[in-house]
């Protein structure tokens, strides 16, 4: 993979920013506990060398959010993982 910086595509513009008034957001909740902060957290999933690309086994790291007082991952997070989204 090259590390040179690559140049915009003609035609296209870079995103502007986008102003958000935070008040018209709404705060996350754990399912469980009602508590509203939560922590990075990663589940790994094992690439058997079968089907891998290289022939090798890989692990793939998947980031998640799960809540800081429980534990508990968001059901909406769990089935974007196992597939069923």
């Amino acid at each position: 993979m090259s590390m040179k910086p690559v140049k915009p595509m003609p035609g296209k513009q870079p995103s502007a920013n986008v102003n958000v008034n935070i008040a018209d957001t709404e705060t996350i909740t754990c399912e469980d506990c009602g508590n509203a902060s939560f922590i990075q957290s990663f589940f790994l999933r094992r690439l058997s060398p079968l089907v891998s690309p290289n022939g090798q086994e890989g692990i793939i790291p998947i980031q998640v959010f799960s809540c800081g007082n429980c534990g508990k991952v968001p059901n909406k997070m769990m089935s974007e993982i196992d597939g069923e989204s």
